[in-house]
């Protein structure tokens, strides 16, 4: 078994949904934190709760859509821990709707916050990243998998951020370093609620697995001797609701 105490971990969209829960679960395996989000006080909350593990926790304030925002975070990085051993792209944006009705702007929104600047940070901290020999985590979508009627457009994005990672795992296997892909299906997130309430449903989050569900999967897999690695994890209701 890999031990994460003591490791650095990044994490983008940890101011709630899976991203909070994957930085708590760290911070329960002794992983110090560096949590990225743009809501101050979720952040401080889920801080708070990684802090009581005992771990160090610092917190960036970053909007993913600016390139300047990217190079200072990592420089911030830099400066706190002087190395990054795990790397978790959490954050996303969704929007839906029928091609004709969607303008590219929003396809171009969508990829900037859930495609570029994955790559983007990837591509900064990737040499400490494979000096360290350490783990990236690409948590993106079943629509990564499909491409689902009204969601096109965050699909595309998803599609993209797979050929990212399978491609990355080629280049970077050889030096040990491990790139995990998660696909979670129907989730209970904010982001799950928004939606079925939007589709006129009545939300109900016992129907859907639970974000600390995908953090143990995930944790799990970072945690895996040297020897063997989790490449590909599909996560989704045992019987789905809301067909």
């Amino acid at each position: 078994m890999r031990e994460l105490r003591e490791k650095v971990a990044l994490v983008t969209g940890a101011s709630s949904g899976i991203g909070a829960a994957i930085a708590v679960e760290l911070a329960a395996q002794g992983a110090h934190l560096a949590l990225v989000g743009r809501d101050q006080e979720r952040l401080n909350a889920v801080a708070a709760r990684a802090t009581a593990h005992g771990v160090s926790v610092k917190i960036h304030i970053a909007d993913l859509d600016r390139e300047e925002d990217l190079n200072s975070l990592k420089a911030a990085v830099d400066d706190d821990f002087g190395r990054l051993d795990i790397l978790v792209h959490s954050a996303g944006v969704f929007e839906h709707g029928l091609v004709e009705d969607m303008p590219a702007e929003s396809l171009l929104r969508q990829f900037r916050v859930n495609t570029l600047a994955p790559y983007a940070l990837t591509h900064l901290f990737l040499p400490v990243i494979r000096r360290r020999r350490g783990q990236i985590v690409f948590v993106n979508s079943r629509a990564g998998l499909v491409a689902p009627p009204t969601l096109t457009q965050y699909a595309a994005t998803k599609h993209a951020l797979r050929a990212i990672a399978d491609g990355l795992r080629e280049e970077v296997s050889r030096d040990g370093v491990r790139v995990l892909s998660v696909y979670p299906g129907k989730t209970a997130t904010p982001l799950q609620q928004r939606i079925q309430e939007a589709a006129g449903n009545k939300y109900d989050p016992s129907l859907f697995p639970q974000p600390e569900d995908v953090a143990r999967l995930v944790v799990s897999a970072l945690t895996l001797p040297a020897n063997a690695e989790m490449t590909d994890v599909i996560v989704r209701p045992q019987q789905e609701p809301y067909q």
